[in-house]
């Protein structure tokens, strides 16, 4: 259901990538995210893995928000970025959890 706003995709890259913004909402989205083989939950525990262990800390506070949206735990998120120090590297751990640390509290913008 449309809200009338633009996706995220769409507000960030809208007019100077529509591409890429209509393929994030529709294929990524609207098809990938939406798959019954894994619940949105193992979605995003994977995806924030994924960026995690690739340092892609510029999707990370968007992809932690949607994590603790589809029923991710702070304390498990922690726990996955200090699994992930053993295998992807400490600064890849310690930037994850300072990300998630420094993201804003939804009960504050109520």
């Amino acid at each position: 259901m449309s809200t009338g706003r633009p996706s995220p995709a769409r507000a960030a890259l809208g007019s100077f990538a529509p591409k890429l913004a209509e393929l994030t909402d529709d294929t990524l989205f609207g098809d990938i995210w939406t798959r019954h083989e894994l619940t949105p939950r193992d979605r995003s525990l994977v995806t924030v893995a994924a960026l995690i262990a690739l340092y892609r800390s510029d999707q990370l506070p968007f992809h932690l928000r949607t994590a603790l949206d589809n029923g991710l735990t702070v304390e498990e998120l922690v726990e996955v970025a200090t699994h992930l120090a053993f295998y992807s590297g400490w600064p890849t751990a310690m930037t994850a959890v300072q990300i998630l640390r420094d993201l804003p509290d939804p009960e504050d913008s109520r």
